[in-house]
């Protein structure tokens, strides 16, 4: 043991060979709760399989299958395609196929008002799996370039 005395303050340093351990917490269990713990609690979450979406649903095959049909029509005016543009508004798939895209247009005067319907309707009808499609084309709400996609923002340099 070593003593060094500065002043008023008066410190000691002791070297020890080893630490006794300090005591481990311990909970005592009732006869209730001591049922078998399992080794470990994440087993069940960790071997669970994914649920698979319905095909018609977001995160299903189908609908997946529509939203890369929708992602390969472009705009002719814009190098950007018309669902990042955010043009399409919404996509419906019921059980036997029949697919509804609700879309709009940059503004009712856009040359394509009257082609691109059409062309979205004959690509989502090409997509196997696909019944029937059908394109809603509506103007309300009206497009704004806020609906864009982050990827479209900094293609086009607005991000």
């Amino acid at each position: 043991m070593t003593e060094v005395n500065s002043g008023e303050r008066q410190i000691r340093v002791e070297e020890v060979e080893a630490v006794d351990a300090p005591p481990k917490a311990r909970v005592e269990e009732t006869a209730a709760e001591a049922a078998p713990r399992q080794r470990d609690y994440l087993d069940g979450f960790l071997n669970a399989k994914p649920s698979e979406a319905p095909k018609g649903e977001p995160g299903g095959d189908l609908y997946e299958a529509i939203i890369d049909a929708l992602k390969e029509i472009y705009d002719p005016e814009i190098p950007v395609n018309i669902y990042d543009l955010g043009l399409v508004y919404g996509v419906d798939v019921t059980e036997d196929g029949h697919a509804v895209v609700t879309m709009t247009l940059t503004t009712p005067h856009c040359p394509v008002a009257e082609s691109m319907p059409g062309e979205v309707e004959l690509r989502v009808g090409a997509v196997p799996g696909v019944g029937d499609a059908q394109v809603n084309l509506v103007w309300d709400p009206p497009w704004d370039p806020q609906k864009m996609s982050d990827e479209a923002k900094l293609e086009l340099g607005v991000l």
